[in-house]
């Protein structure tokens, strides 16, 4: 498994202070979540930063008080002097009444701190997560098949995503600056010496904590990709979509034991580390604990002097222990904002990637209908960090109306080809035209929506039944999907207006005003019909567009086994799930690419899992469903692509996948050729 070079020392200084510059970003990012929340935030810190010194400066007013007034004398003749012991309490009680409402003004400003931050930090979670979501699908597909790109998307992901604390950290750090200043001020005003003696007592902790805070990260990022392989191990060890195969092939125990080795591996790095830390944190602060006993001695021997009264002592000696401990923490934050801010920079390193695969200035729209077709013109492509090309030296058209069939052994490259028509690659070498010109000259939006396409490792959605069929064309049936979802969940606030959807082939949905009684609709999504037996009434009427493309794939007939009908779940993730059969899903996955009606229809071993009955009766809609369309069909089943209008044979050679033969079907067997060798190879087994 690759991974990005690994941090073995610490980075120099000039690499930490570098590391900061994802603060601003990240401040703005935060500011420009809530505005409000924001400037409260800020406000509250500010204030709550005057608390400690007006603490302190008001509790020496107190003592001073009351020491004063025990010595204050009374003369009540010549020669004669009285000590009036009588505190003057208005003045006193006027102070600790102050002292109380600060103290008490600061804690509400903790409490309303905290609940600030927090409703900040959970928008701000929310809006790095959508953000992460839709930079990653801007993205091209071979980056995500980088091992070194997903390490960095794993590390955005997982130690990015909580960051608010980052900022926390900034503005606690920018609250301490302002109190350490106060009472620095009142420190130098009394003692100037005592400011040398605080630098001296907090030094050594920052620069061993800030060492160690960089050796912290190089452990966590050297260890990113094992730490990815954790999670896959547990993954497979204990998921619905393995369970089968881990017990059938007794692969607890090994998988157990793998993970076993690899955490406790991690668990010694990290052990050492700490216990380094710990003893090099304790020895450094015995340094510190030094220093503020040596500044609490000089200000002893002042107040012996009497240099300074008495509540001047408390004073100096609470200001520079807080003061200590403020700088201290200062420093401590300064090192953990520089080890937070290492991870940030793998946030803002994702988003600073960009996609190869784009629409180039001025591109345009794929026409409606194509006229001429594609042509692969003398095509190559080499997969990111492969040895030996995909495909190469492809020459290949395909014109409208055409039924196009792609065979050959695994590996020839049938599946790369139908990806790099739908432009999910760009050609490593040579050109593909469509309607003579270059597919990359193409809005990429507009070619996406120009084909519908089903690969053969399509994703099995824990989605309700008409959601699986709608994310093929999201566009037009959001509107429905919402508004279904938000039927169901009475609690939901639900939008004054929902804006209608005018792309795609099918009227765009647009919501209904809710009956008081749900409105009926059977199997077949016929409004107003009679529900099958066990059917509960949808609150929504099922998209026409969708029960009509579940109609077109056979998906329809699984109705009769689900009690919600089209909003039945699928899958066992959610409670109330229904799980199907591979040949189940793989009418679901069809119904999305009928969905789309597209120009180009793509189907990558549709029918792999289905029985003899159903495939044959999918091809026969198949062959009326895509008539006037570019139709490329991929299969190892020589029944299913024999009526296809031209075959493709591809081999594999050293230097990739390439054509070998083209033609009918009758015209490659009467050749003899490859495909006349495998045909007659599937045709003996039926024999």
């Amino acid at each position: 498994m690759a991974s990005a070079a690994p941090i073995e020392k610490p980075p120099r200084w000039r690499d930490r202070i570098s590391a900061l510059r994802y603060v601003p970003p990240l401040i703005k990012l935060v500011w420009t979540t809530h505005r409000p929340l924001a400037s409260a935030m800020f406000a509250l810190r500010g204030v709550r930063a005057f608390t400690p010194i007006g603490t302190l400066w008001i509790g020496k007013l107190i003592i001073d008080a009351v020491v004063g007034s025990l010595k204050r004398p009374f003369y009540i003749a010549p020669g004669f002097v009285f000590v009036d012991t009588r505190p003057d309490w208005p003045h006193i009680w006027r102070l600790v009444a102050l002292e109380l409402a600060i103290v008490a003004a600061g804690e509400l400003l903790a409490r309303a701190s905290i609940l600030v931050e927090s409703l900040l930090g959970d928008l701000f979670s929310n809006r790095i997560s959508v953000r992460i979501m839709e930079h990653s699908a801007t993205l091209d597909l071979a980056q995500f098949e980088d091992p070194t790109f997903y390490d960095l998307l794993e590390r955005a992901r997982r130690e990015t995503v909580g960051r608010i604390g980052l900022l926390g950290q900034v503005l606690a750090m920018g609250q301490d600056t302002l109190t350490v200043v106060t009472l620095g001020g009142a420190i130098i005003a009394f003692k100037p010496i005592l400011l040398l003696v605080l630098i001296f007592s907090i030094l050594p902790s920052f620069v061993g904590q800030t060492h160690f805070a960089a050796l912290g990260y190089s452990l966590l990022f050297r260890w990113t990709p094992q730490r990815r392989l954790l999670d896959y191990l547990r993954y497979v060890a204990a998921s619905d979509a393995t369970a089968k195969e881990v017990q059938m092939f007794g692969l607890s125990t090994w998988l157990t034991d793998r993970y076993r080795v690899l955490a406790h591996r991690f668990y010694e790095e990290n052990r050492d580390l700490s216990i380094r830390r710990g003893i090099t944190s304790a020895a450094l602060s015995m340094l510190g604990t030094l220093g503020y006993y040596s500044a609490f001695v000089i200000i002893v021997f002042s107040a012996v002097a009497r240099a300074i009264s008495l509540g001047s002592l408390t004073f100096l000696a609470a200001s520079f222990n807080q003061s200590r401990d403020i700088i201290q923490r200062l420093l401590l934050q300064a090192s953990d904002i520089y080890e937070q801010a290492l991870y940030l920079r793998d946030l803002f390193l994702f988003f600073d990637i960009r996609p190869t695969v784009i629409s180039q200035p001025g591109a345009k729209a794929v026409p409606n209908p194509i006229r001429t077709g594609f042509v692969f013109h003398d095509v190559g492509f080499k997969y990111a960090g492969a040895d030996r090309w995909a495909v190469r030296h492809v020459n290949l058209t395909l014109g409208p109306g055409e039924r196009i069939a792609l065979v050959g052994e695994n590996g020839a490259g049938k599946t790369t080809l139908t990806k790099l028509l739908a432009r999910l690659y760009d050609p490593t070498e040579g050109r593909i035209l469509l309607d003579g010109v270059d597919l990359r000259e193409y809005e990429l939006a507009s070619v996406r929506q120009a084909i519908g396409v089903i690969f053969q490792d399509f994703v099995r959605y824990d989605f309700p039944f008409d959601e699986n069929i709608g994310v093929g064309q999201i566009d037009q049936t959001r509107n429905y999907l919402d508004d279904a979802e938000t039927a169901e969940s009475p609690n939901r606030p639900t939008p004054s207006t929902v804006e209608p959807v005018s792309s795609g082939a099918y009227p765009a949905y647009r919501p209904r005003s809710r009956p008081s009684q749900p409105v009926a609709g059977n199997g077949n999504g016929a409004h107003g019909a009679p529900l099958g037996p066990g059917m509960i009434t949808p609150a929504v009427p099922p998209f026409p567009p969708i029960v009509r493309a579940a109609e077109q794939s056979l998906a329809d007939t699984l109705l009769a086994r689900f009690p919600l009908g089209y909003r039945q779940m699928l899958g066992r993730r959610f409670e109330g799930g229904v799980d199907l059969s591979g040949g189940e899903w793989q009418k679901v996955a069809l119904a999305r690419a009928y969905l789309r009606n597209a120009q180009v229809l793509i189907l990558d071993e549709p029918t792999a899992a289905l029985d003899a009955r159903a495939e044959y009766e999918v091809f026969l809609r198949f062959s009326e469903l895509v008539a006037g369309r570019i139709a490329v069909l991929i299969s190892h089943r020589f029944s299913t692509v024999r009526m296809a209008d031209r075959i493709v044979v591809l081999g594999s050679g050293p230097e990739g996948g390439h054509v070998v033969e083209e033609g009918t079907h009758d015209a490659l067997v009467a050749l003899g050729g490859v495909y006349g060798e495998l045909f007659a190879m599937q045709a003996a087994g039926y024999r």
